[in-house]
């Protein structure tokens, strides 16, 4: 088979979008029989494009051994579609991890690329899993990430694991039992939603077991400064006032019994009714200044 340029079936635009998007050709089933068209590199010629890259930053040499080695993309991350995420996603992925072997080759190591490029497609692809399968990462660090790749594919059937079965498990990854032991948790686990889903009234969420927002802090504090505001602060605002204007403001809005009427509070000082409001009126005024240069001080403290 020839292995020039000429030969390729995606021009070199299509190329372009169809590895970033491997849906971008219309379905992930015409991608996969397009890349499946494409030709396979020899020995010579794949070591020959290798040099022109190194040597010379050749692009037209790394499109071409790209383009041939789609396929290996395409065959490895089809191995992952047991972890519910989308074929053209893993590929898209797997791709990146191809151009990066890709500018890393040597052809003077004395290897193929298509041995080179495994790593990196699986690397990439690994990333993409550990990071996409839950909302919250399931492997961090590099023993996490070989436990959770090869737990899934030597738990029979997915069922518990048994005392026996973790400490095989264990010695044959060289890892502790406990540390497969949690993983086994992990995977068992699932994502859940803080919220209840909207139709559904009679879920109890995640949401309703976490901290009561009135006891935050800022919330704490500003309580506390009402409580003072309408305590010691009234009490100093009412200091304020002269004996008669205080008596009639407690009368008519602090006492307990309903608070005494105009006429009452008229009669009992010998002055008219509409005297006692002005009084009042001009009492509350004064009381509303205090409260606030009160309330000044508390924000400043």
């Amino acid at each position: 088979m020839s292995h020039t340029s000429s030969s390729l079936v995606l021009a070199p635009a299509q190329l372009a979008q169809a590895i970033s998007n491997p849906g971008a050709l219309g379905t992930i089933d015409a991608y996969i029989s397009a890349v499946n068209r494409l030709p396979m590199l020899t020995a010579e010629r794949e070591n020959e494009l290798g040099r022109r890259l190194r040597d010379d930053n050749d692009l037209e040499a790394a499109r071409e051994l790209i383009l041939s080695h789609l396929r290996l993309v395409v065959s490895i991350a089809r191995q992952y579609l047991g972890y519910g995420l989308a074929h053209a996603d893993l590929i898209q992925e797997g791709n990146i991890g191809l151009m990066k072997a890709v500018r890393r080759f040597d052809p003077d190591r004395g290897v193929r690329l298509v041995s080179f490029a495994v790593h990196w497609i699986r690397a990439e692809i690994h990333e993409y899993v550990v990071r996409n399968w839950r909302l919250v990462k399931i492997a961090t660090t590099k023993a996490q990430r070989k436990l959770f790749f090869n737990l899934r594919r030597m738990r029979p059937d997915g069922h518990t694991l048994a005392p026996d079965q973790v400490s095989d498990i264990a010695r044959e990854l060289d890892v502790r039992p406990e540390d497969v032991s949690e993983m086994e948790v992990r995977l068992s686990g699932g994502d859940c939603g803080l919220d209840a889903p909207a139709d559904d009234d009679e879920r109890f969420a995640p949401i309703a077991w976490l901290a009561d927002d009135t006891q935050e802090p800022a919330q704490v504090l500003a309580r506390r400064g009402m409580d003072t505001l309408q305590s010691q602060g009234l009490a100093d605002a009412l200091d304020t006032l002269d004996d008669r204007s205080r008596h009639i403001v407690q009368s008519r809005w602090l006492a307990d019994d309903g608070g005494a009427t105009l006429h009452e509070l008229a009669a009992q000082y010998g002055i008219s009714a509409e005297r006692v409001r002005q009084v009042e009126a001009a009492a509350l005024k004064k009381l509303k200044k205090a409260l606030a240069g009160h309330e000044d001080d508390l924000l400043a403290a």
